[in-house]
């Protein structure tokens, strides 16, 4: 995360290209399909039951709280007209027990065309009487036996009374006669009820599963990203800085864990819900809902220019995020020398001047959601208001129960959560989108050394070096090696001195196959390097680095470094051989001992006795030091100069070194100059020569 900067930004990928990366990004989810469609299919489940809610509601106001019929006065059509009516409408009456009288339900009210109800209120055909409809099975005669005359018997046994009777009634009466009312929404609301506990099960369920198919999938990427960094030769962590690689395993990985878990699902579950909400609407009233839809346009416009200010002021508070990131990594690793200049000041002042245009960033990210939600909320006031305005009318002229006025106002609320949620999720699936283009970009990175199809080492090796007419460049432009050729028998003991740039380093990586050379080859007991195995090659072949890096872990742990060849008895011969094991049995936990992250609790002498019993832990035929002695104290070097006189007659050595003392006793010193071997020979021959070797030795003694 830290030093991540100069990387693609957040809404800065095409559609086409957003589709492959999700494409690719399937084959991950491909293994826990079942789970996702398990999943999904709860979230449908989920979004049934949210849809149901306020149909319920329209339900029990409708069906059970405001219950009424009305008598049409069909005799007050004439000739054609009433035939005509029964045409159209007769499926909807309820005749009376002596067929003299017809009723109509208010649900059905509705289904009349608004014209024919508007002529049929004004001529008095539908009466503007409330009955109320009692059915057969409720045993309520004797208390309507005094009221008799007020009654209305239908041809099913079922009771019609006015309402203004009805409220005439007590209390107790009333609830009696209205007793199916009463029964019917405690059952609505037992239903709503039974609703809510089962979208609260489901969305456990689906909450679990997501989360479950997220950390698995993020887990694969994260193995195999990891797993593709390991393999990647040492040009591409050259290029490519530590905290980018760690932002790559981290946070990009994380963003797209949220992109499955937070967009995903729920914004099928939105899409899901926007249509199933259109749906109820176009159902309920088609007329209503159309003059509701008016501030569709205005809506999703709105949205549009939300995800777009959103993207921007998400792209620039990453953009100063990196900045603070880099500052800070940067500031903090070089605490010593700012404390040391006491530069303390100027640095606050530089970091105050990031950290305001962070908090500028921040703060137009914090205007723009200011303005958005608010937004969001006064259009659906306005959305409710108007509803309330055109559904109000209706329900006063019975072309709209009130049930569905409630359901209608339900839903438009219901309406914006859903969008609101889309502009959001839309932001983080660009930034998700923005990860899994680095992601996959490191993953289809090729700059690997390649392992044989068919591997070939020798039965035994023997630590035979031999590098024959190597030449190689970094850059093409710049080459570093021209045409090297020399042997290291088994069991000798070469040195490599030189002028700092001259090619030494460069020549070491080789023979470990950090690079492959680009002309000529090395050879390990005449098999050429790239027919070894790279792990068989690396078992055979160790390096002492100059800069030793040390694990966390105790000081066993960074000998061994989980190789499982090596048990207690190969450490302290390792350690042994290296001259490490005084100081290590010096410690109060020996090989055990935590030595912390970078190795502090050491010295730098005492790590590189560390790294020395590292390189011998695996018994190597050829041992490879790099600049071994030059970060240690005298003493140290003389115990490290003792352990290679002790390996050399075992082993293999090539050694690069700036201090010539450490390679006077060495079978043959090769001095390099412009990635050439100018001279060879043993220090005594070089120094009688009086050119190169003897000029770097006369350079070091003054």
């Amino acid at each position: 995360m830290f030093g991540e900067y100069g990387y693609m930004e957040e809404g800065q990928l095409g559609k086409p290209y957003n589709f492959k990366l999700l494409k690719r990004l399937s084959k991950y989810a491909f293994p826990y399909r079942k789970t996702v469609l398990t999943a999904l299919f709860l979230t449908i489940l989920i979004t049934l039951f949210e849809l149901a809610i306020p149909y319920l509601t329209k339900i029990a106001i409708d069906r059970y709280v405001l219950s009424s019929w009305y008598r049409m006065d069909i005799g007050g059509l004439k000739g054609s007209e009433a035939k005509d009516f029964m045409q159209k409408y007769g499926h909807l009456l309820r005749k009376s027990k002596d067929r003299s009288q017809c009723f109509i339900d208010n649900l059905d009210l509705k289904n009349l065309d608004p014209a024919d109800l508007h002529d049929y209120k004004t001529r008095k055909i539908l009466t503007s009487e409330r009955l109320y409809r009692i059915g057969s099975e409720v045993g309520v005669e004797s208390i309507l036996e005094k009221k008799i005359k007020a009654i209305h018997e239908l041809d099913d046994g079922s009771k019609l009374i006015p309402y203004e009777l009805l409220n005439s009634f007590p209390k107790k009466d009333i609830l009696k006669i209205r007793i199916a009312d009463v029964q019917g929404v405690a059952l609505v609301s037992l239903i709503l009820i039974l609703f809510l506990v089962f979208a609260f099960v489901l969305s456990f369920g689906e909450y679990y599963l997501l989360e479950f198919t997220g950390q698995h999938m993020m887990q694969d990427i994260r193995l195999k990203l990891f797993r593709r960094m390991q393999s990647q030769a040492v040009r591409f962590f050259e290029r490519h800085p530590v905290g980018r690689l760690v932002t790559r395993v981290t946070n990009d990985i994380e963003n797209l864990n949220e992109m499955f878990r937070s967009v995903f699902i729920t914004v099928f579950k939105d899409f899901f819900l926007l249509i199933g909400i259109l749906a109820v609407l176009l159902y309920l009233n088609w007329r209503l809902a159309l003059v509701s839809f008016v501030l569709l346009p205005f809506i999703f416009g709105l949205t549009l220019l939300f995800s777009t200010l959103a993207r921007e002021a998400f792209r620039e508070l990453r953009a100063t995020v990196a900045k603070i990131n880099a500052f800070l990594q940067e500031r903090i690793t070089g605490m010593r020398v700012i404390q040391l200049f006491a530069r303390e000041k100027f640095q606050m002042d530089a970091f105050a001047r990031i950290n305001h245009k962070n908090y500028l960033a921040g703060m137009k990210q914090i205007r723009v959601f200011a303005i958005f939600m608010p937004v969001m909320e006064l259009f659906s006031s306005f959305a409710v208001a108007l509803i309330i305005w055109y559904g109000g009318g209706k329900v006063i002229s019975d072309q709209l129960s009130l049930g569905s006025l409630v359901a209608f106002i339900g839903y438009i609320q219901m309406f914006f959560k859903p969008i609101r949620d889309i502009s959001e999720k839309y932001n983080i699936m660009q930034s998700a989108m923005a990860s899994t283009e680095r992601i996959f970009e490191f993953m289809d990175s090729k700059e690997e050394i390649p392992d044989p199809e068919h591997p070939v080492a020798p039965a035994k090796v023997k630590g035979r070096l031999t590098f024959k007419h190597i030449s190689f460049a970094y850059e093409k432009a710049n080459p570093v090696l021209h045409d090297i050729s020399f042997e290291v028998k088994s069991g000798e003991t070469v040195a490599i001195v030189g002028a700092t740039g001259s090619g030494k380093t460069t020549l070491v990586s080789l023979a470990e196959r950090f690079y492959d050379p680009d002309e000529g080859a090395v050879f390990l007991d005449g098999v050429d390097l790239k027919k070894w195995s790279k792990s068989e090659l690396r078992k055979n072949i160790s390096l002492v680095m100059q800069d030793v890096f040390i694990f966390s872990g105790n000081l066993g742990e960074n000998i061994s470094l989980g190789r499982k060849d090596i048990d207690v008895r190969s450490l302290e011969s390792a350690a042994r051989e290296a001259n490490a094991l005084s100081f290590i049995k010096r410690l109060p936990n020996g090989f055990q001992q935590d030595i912390g992250e970078g190795g502090y609790t050491l010295s730098a002498g005492e790590r590189q006795l560390l790294s020395f019993a590292r390189a011998l832990a695996a018994n190597p035929r050829v041992l490879i030091l790099d600049e071994a002695t030059s970060n240690v104290d005298p003493e140290t070097e003389r115990l490290i100069q003792k352990a290679i006189s002790q390996m050399a007659a075992r082993r293999t050595t090539l050694i690069v070194a700036h201090r010539l003392s450490t390679i006077r006793n060495a079978d043959r010193i090769l001095v390099m100059h412009h990635g050439r071997i100018v001279e060879q020979g043993t220090h005594e021959e070089l120094m009688s020569l009086g050119h190169v070797y003897y000029k770097l030795n006369m350079l070091r003694e003054k």
